[in-house]
């Protein structure tokens, strides 16, 4: 590659090989030029106001890239299912959000193209929900010019790792609600969990198929989660009765279902009573009190896969606890938080 410095002055009648950007600090941040412009005598002025004094003339050599060039092949080599790219600006692409639904990244392949050499790609949490339009990631390179085995050695990570950066539609579930407990069912105490997962079942696009209040008897629980299974619900949540106590017998039942035990607790704070459990298709939930009182839990953390299309296993699980651990802040600002991040 040949790159030569050219006074601004000098410049007029020549052709710029690359963005240049303007900085008004507070205010914008943007192209000034584009690569391209054909510069004119009246952009000299302008040039020296926002600080350019020089441009380059940029001679590619057999085996080298131009930076817009580069970035548009590695963007599509990281590219998944229901994102779109942007154009080429000031030496990046995003990649946004094509659907609504839930973002997943392959963190080990994100790691594997920042490893070579020049490349750029920087992303958001995975598992995040997000909406159409909103960016996901951001692929640059860091000089002006490449070499071609920059590029391909990414393209050949993206070939090995397929879907490196998604979105996968959050499907609209049928889930049904038991509410266990004596001193609701008898009408000791109103019941503050069914508004709850009214709220949150709506607030994740998925439909409540109905509500069942049990008694702590784990045959009427069993018999309970049978009955919407015959219904063909998608997920089934059963509330409270989860710790050690000898009354509460919510695991007992679920299990007593024939439903597969995946895990009974999550190192998930609060969640850590959880259950879940598989009967067939159907993924049964034993949720813990801690649903009732604290804005975000476990749920938030697993619920939104499983309308992902996931089926969680323990390895899923044990992992949430990295990032598992809610600082209860006086004012919930979830999902920008590091919790389950």
């Amino acid at each position: 590659m040949t790159i030569r410095q050219v006074r601004v002055e000098d410049a007029v009648g020549m052709v710029l090989g690359h963005d240049m950007t303007k900085i008004v600090p507070g205010e914008y941040k943007g192209p000034a030029f584009k690569k391209g412009h054909l510069i004119r005598a009246e952009d000299i002025p302008y040039l020296k106001d926002i600080g350019k004094e020089h441009i380059y003339l940029i001679d590619l050599q057999p085996g080298q890239v131009h930076e817009n060039d580069a970035i548009s092949r590695m963007a599509g080599a990281v590219a998944g299912d229901n994102v779109t790219l942007s154009e080429p600006s000031e030496g990046r692409i995003n990649i946004r959000a094509g659907i609504d639904g839930l973002l997943k990244v392959n963190e080990a392949a994100v790691q594997a193209v920042n490893l070579v050499e020049h490349a750029v790609l920087s992303t958001r949490h995975s598992n995040t929900i997000v909406k159409a339009g909103e960016i996901l990631a951001g692929v640059k390179v860091v000089p002006l010019v490449v070499e071609a085995t920059t590029v391909q050695t990414v393209e050949q990570i993206g070939r090995n790792c397929p879907g490196m950066i998604s979105v996968h539609l959050l499907r609209n579930l049928r889930v049904g609600v038991i509410i266990t407990g004596n001193e609701v069912f008898y009408g000791r105490i109103q019941d503050r969990y069914a508004p709850v997962f009214t709220e949150k079942i709506k607030q994740y696009g998925a439909t409540l198929a109905g509500i069942i209040f049990c008694p702590d008897d784990a045959a009427k629980i069993r018999e309970a989660i049978l009955d919407y299974a015959a219904q063909k619900v998608d997920v089934i949540i059963a509330a409270g009765g989860m710790s050690v106590d000898p009354d509460d017998v919510t695991p007992d039942a679920i299990l007593a279902s024939g439903a597969s035990l995946v895990s009974y607790g999550s190192p998930v704070l609060p969640g850590a009573m959880f259950m879940l459990a598989y009967l067939g298709d159907i993924a049964v939930m034993g949720m813990p009190a801690c649903g009732m009182y604290d804005n975000i839990t476990v749920f938030d953390m697993i619920f939104p896969r499983v309308l992902a299309g996931e089926k969680i296993g323990k390895p899923d699980i044990a992992a949430m606890g990295y990032g598992g651990l809610c600082l209860r802040c006086g004012e919930c600002a979830y999902p920008v938080c590091p919790f389950g991040k």
